[in-house]
């Protein structure tokens, strides 16, 4: 049996700067696309950027664990290794994070690592992994 996929549109400022992003620092492939948007392979998933510069980026925020985490944002959960392999990545390119590679919820049900970081257009995204999956929705 097949793991279903979802599928995730957003908005983006621009295109150029967003290929840029989505594809040569995160790794994505690309799909179909034209002027106003671009599919990518976001780890098996379809996501598509569609050009809506008035509603990019928006978004408030709620206290987790101590720290501000964006209301709306979108990522993936990813092995271990790959999470670590992907957080060093994006320090070595000096990306700026809303919230840093850390391990959240220490010791307790559900301890995950975790980071936040925007898209150049303001959209979030958290990036995270369990050492045990099965705590994946642990209370």
């Amino acid at each position: 049996m097949s793991i279903p996929r979802f599928h995730l549109a957003f908005p983006v400022k621009e295109l150029e700067k967003t290929l840029i992003f989505y594809r040569d620092l995160l790794g994505c492939k690309t799909g179909r696309s034209s002027e106003k948007w671009i599919d990518f392979d976001f780890w098996g998933h379809q996501v598509v950027a569609h050009v809506s510069p008035q509603d990019a980026g928006k978004s408030a925020s709620n206290e987790v664990d101590g720290h501000s985490v964006p209301a709306k944002h979108f990522g993936v959960i990813l092995e271990w290794d790959e999470f670590h392999e992907l957080a060093d990545r994006l320090q070595d390119n000096d990306v700026t994070f809303v919230i840093e590679p850390y391990i959240r919820f220490k010791g307790e049900p559900g301890e995950q690592a975790t980071m936040f970081l925007l898209d150049p257009s303001g959209n979030a995204l958290e990036f995270k992994s369990f050492r045990d999956e099965s705590q994946i929705f642990a209370v």
